[in-house]
C-alpha cells in the first residue's frame, strides 16, 4: 500500500538527525501542543566560594500553560490538576498548604446559579431514568444529539442583545452577589455589616460553565470561616440553614441597569433557577452533581477542575480571537452562536460599550471573566502551587550536589526564541506523546484509586 502523505512527513521526522533529542524535549514538556522555546543559560554557584556547581546553556523547551483542552490537553491536564488541589484544600483541608482539616465542619454549600431567560431554545426536558417528559415548545421530540439543542427556536424573537449584554456583566452580577450574599448574612444574624466583618468571613471558589444555549453559569462551593478566614471557625450562629438562607435571599435581590444601545435600561439578573447542595465528606446521595441532597467534596473537586479546562461549548467554535466579521461568517459553528458573536462585536463598536471591549471577547459569545476564581482565604493560589513544584525540582537538583539551598546562587538567564512545533508531523508526534502519556498517568490514578 503506497504511503499517504501524513506517513511519508512522519517518516521524515523519525529518521532525520536529532530526532532522539527532539523527542526527548517533547517528553519534557508532556507532550505541550505550543511549547515556548527558551535558550540561554543557567547557572549554580556557590555562595561562599565562587565554585560554579552546575551549567546549563543552549535552549529548553517549558510548557504553553493553556488552560484549555482544546488548545493543549497536555497543560490542561497539569491545570486541571492544580484546579483540583486547590478547590480541594479549601473544602477538605491540607496541612502542606497551610490548610487544617477543620474547614470540613464549616458550614459549606455548592451553589448553582443561572442565567435568565432571553427567549425559547430548543430543550430536552428530562426525569428519572433520562426519559423525556414533555417535547421541547417547537413541538418536536428531540434527540440527545441534535444539533439544535440550546439554539433560539426562534432567532427573530430571542434577544440576543440582551443576552450579551447580561454575559459581559455577568461578573460584575457575580461580585454583587458575594456583596450581597455578606449583607444577608449578617441582616440574619441580627448584625451590621462591619460587625459581620469582624466575626465571620466569607470564602469561595468557582468555576464558570457554558450552558449550550452559549450562556455561563457559576458553579461555586461557599465556605463560612471565622473572621480569619480558613485559619478560624466560624461563630456559633453560622449554620448551613442560615448560609443557605443568605444564598437564595441574596441570589433573588441582586440587580444591575445598564443602557441598551437606544438608551432604554436594561436590568440584568441571576435567573429564578437556584441549585443548592450541601458539600459533605461522605455524600448521602450518589455523590453526583446531579443528586438531589448534596455532593462529596472529592467529586466537587474533581468537577469544577473539570470545566475550568473548557471553552465556550460552542461547537468547534473558535479559542482565539475574532479579527473581523468575515471571520464568524467562516466559523463552523451553529447560526446562534454566530449570531451571539456577531451581536458581541456589533456592540463592542458602539462607543457606550468601549469599557468592555466587546470585539476582544466576541469567541468568547461576551464573556469577559475569568472561568475558575476563588477568594483570597479559600486556600493557597495556582502561583503557590507551580512555586511547590519549582521547589522540589531546585531540591531534587540540590541533593544530587550534596549542597543546602542557602548555601548557592541560582541565576537564570533565558529569553524566548519560538514557539510552537515546526510541521504538522511534529504536532501529530508530540499528540501522541501527550496521549500516552495522560493514559499512563490516568491508568496509575486508578490503580492508585482502587488500592
Amino acid at each position: 500500500m503506497k504511503p499517504t502523505d501524513p506517513d511519508i512527513d512522519l517518516r521524515a521526522l523519525v529518521t532525520r538527525p536529532g530526532f532522539r533529542v527532539w523527542k526527548t524535549k517533547v517528553k519534557s514538556v508532556h507532550g505541550c501542543a505550543a511549547p515556548v522555546k527558551l535558550r540561554g543559560t543557567s547557572s549554580i554557584t556557590h555562595r561562599h566560594t565562587g565554585a560554579v556547581l552546575k551549567e546549563t546553556a543552549g535552549s529548553v523547551w517549558v510548557p504553553c500553560g493553556t488552560r484549555r483542552e482544546k488548545l493543549c490537553p497536555a497543560c490542561s491536564q497539569w491545570y486541571a490538576e492544580d484546579a483540583f488541589h486547590l478547590v480541594r484544600a479549601g473544602l477538605d483541608g491540607d496541612a502542606s498548604k497551610g490548610i487544617t482539616a477543620d474547614v470540613a465542619d464549616r458550614p459549606r454549600y455548592f451553589a448553582t446559579l443561572t442565567p435568565p431567560s432571553f427567549g425559547p431554545v430548543h430543550s430536552r426536558v428530562t426525569g428519572p431514568g433520562g426519559r423525556l417528559r414533555r417535547p421541547c415548545s417547537c413541538g418536536e421530540w428531540h434527540h440527545e444529539a441534535d444539533t439544535r439543542l440550546g439554539t433560539a427556536v426562534d432567532a427573530e424573537v430571542y434577544d440576543y442583545e440582551a443576552a450579551v449584554l447580561w454575559q459581559a456583566h455577568a461578573g460584575a452580577l457575580w461580585h454583587r452577589f458575594t456583596i450581597a450574599l455578606r449583607r444577608a448574612l449578617a441582616r440574619i444574624a441580627g448584625m451590621t455589616v462591619t460587625e459581620f466583618k469582624d466575626a465571620a468571613r466569607l470564602s469561595y471558589a468557582k468555576v464558570a460553565e457554558y450552558q449550550r444555549r452559549g450562556l455561563v453559569h457559576f458553579h461555586a462551593a461557599i465556605r463560612l470561616d471565622g473572621p480569619e478566614g480558613a485559619g478560624t471557625r466560624a461563630p456559633v450562629w453560622a449554620t448551613k440553614e442560615r448560609l443557605a438562607d443568605a444564598i437564595r435571599a441574596a441570589a433573588a435581590s441582586v440587580v444591575l441597569e445598564v443602557a441598551r444601545p437606544g438608551g432604554d435600561v436594561l436590568e440584568l439578573r441571576f435567573g429564578a433557577q437556584l441549585d443548592l447542595r450541601d458539600i459533605t465528606t461522605e455524600a448521602t446521595g450518589s455523590g453526583e452533581i446531579g443528586d438531589e441532597k448534596d455532593i462529596r467534596s472529592s467529586r466537587l473537586a474533581s468537577y469544577i477542575a473539570k470545566y475550568a479546562t473548557k471553552s465556550t461549548g460552542a461547537h468547534d467554535g473558535p479559542d482565539r480571537k475574532i479579527r473581523s466579521i468575515e471571520d464568524i461568517d467562516r466559523l463552523s459553528i451553529s447560526l446562534h452562536h454566530k449570531q451571539m458573536m456577531r451581536t458581541a462585536w456589533d456592540l463592542g463598536g458602539l462607543d457606550e460599550y468601549a469599557e468592555l471591549n466587546l470585539r476582544r471577547w466576541a469567541h468568547m459569545l461576551g464573556f469577559r471573566g475569568h472561568f475558575l476564581t476563588k477568594s483570597r482565604a479559600w486556600s493557597t493560589t495556582l502561583g503557590e502551587l507551580r512555586n511547590i513544584r519549582a521547589r522540589f525540582r531546585l531540591a531534587e537538583t540540590l541533593a544530587a550536589l550534596e549542597v543546602a539551598e542557602d548555601d548557592v546562587l541560582v541565576v537564570n538567564d533565558w529569553e524566548a526564541v519560538a514557539f510552537g512545533h515546526d510541521t504538522d508531523a511534529e504536532r501529530e508526534y508530540a499528540a501522541s506523546i501527550a496521549e500516552t502519556l495522560l493514559d499512563r498517568k490516568l491508568n496509575s490514578d486508578n490503580r492508585r484509586d482502587r488500592t
